[in-house]
């Protein structure tokens, strides 16, 4: 475990009484102090408020099956509740600073792949069946099993090509990247390899000003250049009045940047409790669903154990195998999470990699969570404020976040072609096909396969034949069903 330095305050603090909150927290144990863990869950809080606007930007943006679509307010509303509850509850259970919100990715997932076979309430409620599997993986030991066995060149590639597709979607978000109508190139830049829209330049704009934010490590950069392209969007809309898209003068995408009524209001919870278990199978298959619980499992615990291994080395509470104090707890947590996400129509809820901003504040334990989680309480009393920010501002977070997760790839050794293949093929599959399940899919049969007719099948893990054998039938999900409805 990495030691920890103290300073003189840090030191002179543990020869003091400890209250009730240090010895619950173990705030000097850990050579911390109230002051600091205060301080550190604020700046969580800064750097993750980004996802109380662009969570409802991207689970509002898509209709599901029946052609429904979820309220942009709601889902603000219900994703600031469960960022709130959860780190809370995280910060109580664990006693460690690692903060939750609804998981990008898993989010696009469920807005841009599940909701063409199903409805929103069903999809929350396979979310639902998603955090029950994982809660009971984990009190079981059967996750960290699972875990282990899938090789590290995979994970992080899975890591990757979430981010090419959160970025891909950005890019299309912002009219960055759109559809040619011809086979021949499928997409290009704007309209006719241009820049057409004053929202797209926005866009431009927006990405430039949050990436030097970034690359200088201001604190909230992403937040900071969200709010900043938001305001020069409402000034642009103030002048120039472009309006929605629709009206066919290069105007907006989802919703027009424009200031009405007060910022404040009553939070609009009616998305909890909004999940629908009675699926009709004449409709969408169990194959289907039994895949899309698999790919939601498998998006959501991988991704999580990764953050949380990082953050805990990261804070310095990482032995050499890289286990942390009451990791059980925390895997078991991070399931309830998925079920609370669900529960109230924010998508599956995990620890975000963020919270690394305020361990680099000095944060080591569970009441920096305390703090952030609080702010989230009360940021579900704003969401009229971030109902304004328009889809091509959200975009450029979007994009950055996608960057930052492909910085991954750097940790993975591409010499051998054993590994580079199903790690080229995770990552490109899944922006190429718009599904984070066919990336996944194609990485680890791939894997399988490779290794195993090369000489190294004894390398391969039973668990990951499992897998993979799974993914085929997921790919073969048409002619299986086919053959059974004949």
């Amino acid at each position: 475990m990495r030691p920890v330095t103290k300073t003189a305050a840090e030191t002179h603090a543990e020869t003091q009484p400890r209250g009730a909150i240090d010895r619950f927290f173990s705030i000097s144990e850990r050579g911390s102090t109230i002051g600091t863990e205060v301080r550190g869950g604020i700046v969580t809080f800064v750097t993750m408020a980004y996802i109380v606007i662009l969570n409802p930007i991207i689970l509002s943006g898509s209709q599901d099956v029946a052609g429904n679509s979820l309220s942009f307010p709601a889902v603000g509303a219900a994703t600031a509740l469960a960022a709130g509850v959860m780190t809370i509850l995280f910060g109580l259970v664990t006693r460690l600073p690692f903060a939750f919100a609804a998981g990008l990715g898993i989010n696009a997932f469920l807005a841009f792949s599940v909701v063409g076979d199903v409805t929103w309430p069903e999809a929350m409620a396979l979310v639902v069946v998603n955090g029950l599997i994982i809660v009971l993986l984990a009190a079981t030991g059967l996750r960290k099993m699972i875990f282990d066995a899938v090789p590290m060149q995979l994970k992080l590639a899975i890591t990757v090509g979430i981010g090419l597709f959160i970025a891909f979607i950005g890019f299309v978000d912002a009219g960055f990247v759109t559809s040619t109508g011809s086979a021949s190139p499928p997409v290009g830049l704007g309209v006719a390899g241009s820049v057409a829209t004053v929202p797209t330049l926005l866009f431009v704009v927006t990405l430039l000003i949050t990436g030097i934010l970034v690359a200088l490590r201001v604190k909230g950069g992403i937040l900071i250049g969200l709010v900043s392209g938001t305001v020069l969007a409402v000034i642009a809309e103030a002048i120039w009045h472009f309006g929605p898209a629709a009206d066919g003068k290069g105007g907006w995408g989802l919703t027009v940047p424009t200031l009405t009524g007060s910022p404040f209001s009553v939070p609009d919870l009616s998305l909890v409790g909004a999940v629908d278990f009675g699926f009709d199978l004449n409709k969408v298959s169990a194959v289907t669903l039994i895949m899309i619980v698999f790919t939601l499992v498998f998006s959501n615990f991988f991704d999580a154990m990764g953050t949380m291994t990082g953050l805990a080395k990261e804070a310095g509470l990482s032995d050499e195998h890289g286990d942390f104090p009451r990791i059980k707890s925390a895997l078991i947590v991070e399931g309830v999470g998925a079920v609370v996400g669900g529960a109230t129509s924010s998508s599956s809820n995990t620890v975000f990699i963020e919270s690394g901003s305020g361990i680099g504040e000095g944060a080591r334990t569970g009441l920096a969570n305390v703090v952030t989680g609080v702010l989230f309480l009360l940021a579900m009393f704003l969401t009229p404020l971030t109902s304004i920010v328009p889809s091509e501002i959200a975009a450029a977070a979007l994009v950055i976040v996608g960057a930052m997760m492909m910085s991954q790839i750097a940790h993975i050794d591409l010499t051998d072609f054993r590994v580079l293949l199903p790690v080229f093929l995770t990552v490109t599959v899944m922006p190429l096909t718009y599904s984070i399940a066919n990336g996944i899919g194609a990485g680890f049969v791939s894997w399988v396969l490779i290794q195993a007719l090369s000489g190294r099948a004894r390398r391969v893990s039973p668990l990951l034949w499992v897998v993979a054998v799974g993914f085929l039938i997921f790919f073969a999900r048409g002619p299986i069903e086919a053959l059974l409805g004949a």
